[in-house]
């Protein structure tokens, strides 16, 4: 797979709600109403992550998940990492 232009990533990020260009990988940021709740989104992230064999870097604050995502073996962007954003946006609706 391979690494994604800046205009194709600008591209894409532009298909995408509320996540951004970070360096090289694409990050956001998740607010729940509790721990429980952050950690049943985690949960779900997780199996649709390992579906894809294609796991973000999450970080976990109380009712605050950031999720970060970049295909570390090509360096950087590709259209996997933009196809698993999509997919955990669509478990919030």
């Amino acid at each position: 797979m391979g690494l994604l232009s800046e205009a194709q990533i600008q591209d894409q990020l532009g298909k995408l709600n509320g996540w951004k260009l970070e360096g090289k990988e694409i990050g956001k940021r998740y607010q729940f109403k509790d721990f429980a709740r952050a950690m049943g989104f985690v949960n779900s992230v997780a199996l649709v992550a390992e579906g894809m064999d294609h796991h973000p870097d999450i970080d976990i604050r109380w009712n605050k998940v950031k999720l970060s995502l970049s295909t570390h073996s090509a360096g950087g962007l590709t259209e996997k990492d933009f196809k698993l954003a999509a997919m955990i946006d669509d478990l919030l609706g």
